[in-house]
């Protein structure tokens, strides 16, 4: 006996049709995640991915974008940085092949949550090696960390040390996009 054709709302990686009631079942409750997510019902979406996480037909490792959607929207917010920090970090050591991603999630989620000296740190651990050193978005990243370090404290006068360091980064990623606005204008905030 097979099973009739049905349509999913959301394409999984294996997207061929299910053969198994099983896998039918999991194809309907990834569709209930997404659903869930895009309607912002996030305790439903943390029960369909938690029930999805322990299906040993799913690679929930390589599903890591919906766990921090998912993270970030069910934790308070004070500690929603650091959980998400360490879900990034975490997911870093286990997917090297997309480390430098990751790496461009954590230091975004790491700016937004005012911390530009761990984002800074976080960058300059990894910016000296390959492929990271030819990454623009990176090099931008590091120069707005080190230009909202240079004009942050108690004195309004900048630490002109901070700002060669982000004028450099900003450098190097107009050498790497020629024609990225927000490097040209970062490098005027810099240059006045």
């Amino acid at each position: 006996m097979s099973l009739p054709e049905y349509t999913f709302l959301f394409s999984l990686l294996d997207s061929r049709q299910p053969r198994t009631n099983r896998k039918l079942h999991i194809r309907r409750l990834y569709d209930v995640l997404q659903l869930c997510i895009q309607r912002r019902d996030f305790e439903r979406a943390t029960r369909a991915w938690s029930i999805l996480a322990r299906c040993k037909e799913m690679e929930w490792k390589s599903l890591w974008p919906i766990g921090l959607v998912i993270l970030g929207h069910n934790t308070s917010a004070e500690s929603s940085s650091g959980s998400d920090v360490e879900y990034l970090r975490a997911m870093m050591l286990q997917h090297p092949d997309e480390r430098e991603y990751i790496l461009s999630e954590l230091v975004l989620r790491l700016l937004h949550s005012q911390k530009p000296r761990q984002a800074l740190d976080e960058l300059e651990l990894y910016l000296p090696s390959f492929p990271y050193q030819d990454n623009a978005a990176l090099h931008i990243y590091a120069g707005l960390s080190a230009l909202d370090l240079s004009i942050s404290g108690s004195e309004k006068v900048a630490n002109p040390g901070l700002l060669r360091e982000a004028q450099t980064h900003f450098d190097h990623a107009k050498a790497l996009e020629p024609d990225n606005l927000v490097v040209l204008a970062d490098l005027e905030k810099v240059r006045m």
